[in-house]
């Protein structure tokens, strides 16, 4: 048998006589247990990704694909450009369009853990009343009947801040000036994103090339990196955008339907890049793709320029206005111009100059088909680029924001693109190709 009265003396005199080594022991295995329980996570998270992004915003302006990352609305908007439920399961309208009723989902919280109710939804509107009756409940009060109001509602909506509800919470925001110049976020796979935000094009290149992020996005042109070999840059056309030529109608020459007609003939638009033809994207319900599409037509052109009015056609010159991003384009369309005899002066602005003829820019396509203030004569002095009348046009606006009836919405929104596009204030080019530039 086992001599445990040995065993039990040894054991004793070992432990007495090594004590302050195993104390030593455990104490260390305790603390090296809590360092790989809290700081393993943290040594082995993923290498946080650093975008550059161009262009200076506030904590409330930011990118839209950046905020939709950090919070939802009450509804968002799918695929096809329907609304459909988000932080609001269900929505109703008693009047017609006048007072819009919200109900809030069971299962949303916000990133502090509290969960999101009536009182905590912070949506503003200067000419809207807000009514929270209960926890669930949310009511927005128009003084107008206005058919899309649940559109605009997808705008993601914050606590406070920028304290949201979406799969990336917000761990620090950087500001300069009022402006952000880096925004962390974080996601539960403790994945990291750090937005860094530059001014110009030009200085998120460079930071780019200095190492400062890992990737630029939304980038129109890609060089120099196209030529580098330790990069990977990848494109994508944007349905949502249209790069657009807004005409003048007031002006003394453009008011010619004529003339515009001509020189969008004149463009050779598959050269620019995906054809756009509407205003509004081909993904959505209301798209018409049987609009008058103005093909590259140079002989057309002239024909049409022949037709006008012996003063009109006497000494074509043209003052074509863009931004500093799309000056390339502005140059081939001065070139296809002079191709039919218009004399072309090209300039660049930041900003929509107050008077101009032609004026070139990305126009944002609205989620909803909704483009009143875009086109309707009242909108003239505002954000009526085109400085564009119709009285068809406007009662098309008018019917299109006033209607429940999704049929008939979209039968006024077909009506509405074809109209248009015959009395053209505007020629529709092609959607913008971004490119995404990332290290190897």
């Amino acid at each position: 048998m086992p001599n445990f009265k040995y065993a039990y003396k040894v054991t004793f005199a070992y432990i007495k006589r090594f004590k302050w080594i195993l104390l030593l022991g455990v104490i260390f295995g305790v603390i090296i247990f809590f360092l790989i329980k809290y700081l393993f996570p943290i040594l082995t998270r993923p290498r946080p990704e650093r975008i550059g992004v161009t262009g200076r915003y506030h904590t409330d302006t930011l990118p839209s694909f950046v905020l939709s990352e950090i919070s939802y609305g009450l509804t968002k908007i799918d695929d096809n450009k329907n609304v459909v439920p988000s932080l609001a399961s269900a929505w109703e309208t008693p009047d017609k369009g006048k007072t819009w009723i919200f109900h809030l989902s069971d299962d949303q919280v916000w990133h502090d853990g509290s969960k999101v109710n009536s009182d905590s939804i912070a949506y503003e509107f200067s000419d809207v009343e807000v009514q929270k009756s209960d926890d669930k409940t949310i009511s927005f009060k128009l003084q107008n009947i206005f058919s899309p109001f649940p559109s605009v509602l997808a705008r993601p909506t914050f606590k406070k801040g920028l304290l949201g509800t979406g799969t990336w919470k917000v761990e620090k925001v950087q500001l300069s000036g009022g402006f952000v110049t880096e925004l962390q976020i974080l996601n539960s796979d403790d994945r990291k994103k750090v937005y860094k935000f530059y001014p110009t094009l030009e200085r998120t290149k460079l930071a780019f090339k200095l190492g400062e992020v890992d990737s630029i996005i939304e980038v129109l042109d890609p060089k120099p990196f196209d030529n580098w070999k330790t990069t990977t840059i990848s494109e994508n056309v944007n349905i949502n955008q249209v790069v657009t030529l807004f005409f003048n109608t007031q002006d003394k020459v453009l008011s010619e339907k004529n003339l515009r007609q001509a020189l969008t003939y004149a463009i050779d638009k598959e050269k620019l890049g995906e054809r756009a033809i509407s205003p509004i994207s081909p993904s959505s319900w209301a798209y018409n793709p049987q609009v008058k599409k103005y093909a590259f037509d140079k002989t057309r052109a002239k024909e049409l320029i022949n037709d006008l009015p012996k003063e009109a056609k006497s000494d074509l010159k043209i003052n074509l206005v863009t931004t500093t991003n799309l000056l390339n384009v502005a140059e081939q369309i001065s070139n296809d111009w002079k191709e039919i005899g218009v004399e072309t002066r090209v300039q660049v602005s930041s900003i929509i100059p107050s008077e101009f003829q032609t004026f070139l820019t990305i126009y944002d396509i609205p989620q909803d088909p909704d483009q009143y203030s875009i086109w309707h004569s009242t909108q003239i002095t505002t954000t009526n680029i085109s400085k564009y009348s119709s009285a068809r046009i406007d009662k098309l606006l008018e019917e299109g924001r006033t209607s429940l009836d999704m049929d008939q919405r979209k039968n006024t929104y077909l009506d509405f693109q074809r109209f248009v596009l015959e009395d053209l204030p505007a020629a529709f080019l092609y959607h913008p190709k971004y490119y995404t530039i990332k290290r190897s």
